[in-house]
C-alpha cells in the first residue's frame, strides 16, 4: 500500500507563494506516478501537474506557468511550489499516486492512492 501525507498549505494574500509537501510511503512501485490535485467542496478534483520517475512533469492548464512540480526521491517526497497566488486558487490540495508509470492526462480516475489534503486559502 502507498501512505501520501501533505503539509505546507496555507492562508496568503494574492501574489504570494506556497510551497506545498507531499511525504510518501509504502510500495515504491504504487506510486511511479504522483500528482497534485485541487477540489472546492461539491466539485470534481482538478488536476494540477503531476510528474513521473522519468521526472517528465504535466501541468493542468489552470496552472498557466505558475506552479512548479518536483519531487526528491532520496526523501520519498512530492513538491509544488505555487507563484502569483490568485484568490481562485483557494482550494484544498491532495496528493495523489498511480502504479502506472506514464502519464496520458491529469485524471483522478487514474490515481489510487490519496492523501488527506492540505487547505490553501488565497485572500484578495
Amino acid at each position: 500500500q502507498v501512505q501520501l501525507v501533505e503539509s505546507g498549505g496555507g492562508s496568503v494574500q494574492a501574489g504570494g507563494s506556497l510551497k506545498l509537501s507531499c511525504v510518501a510511503s509504502g510500495d515504491r512501485y504504487r506510486r511511479r506516478c504522483m500528482a497534485w490535485f485541487r477540489q472546492v467542496q461539491g466539485k470534481e478534483r482538478e488536476g494540477v501537474a503531476a510528474i513521473c520517475t522519468t521526472d517528465t512533469a504535466i501541468y493542468g492548464d489552470s496552472v498557466n506557468g505558475r506552479f512548479i512540480i518536483t519531487k526528491d526521491n532520496a526523501k520519498d517526497t512530492l513538491y509544488m511550489e505555487m507563484y502569483s497566488l490568485e484568490p481562485e486558487d483557494t482550494d484544498m490540495y491532495y496528493c495523489a499516486a498511480q502504479s502506472r508509470p506514464w502519464l496520458t492526462g491529469i485524471n483522478p480516475h487514474d490515481f489510487g492512492y490519496w492523501g488527506q489534503g492540505t487547505q490553501v486559502t488565497v485572500s484578495s
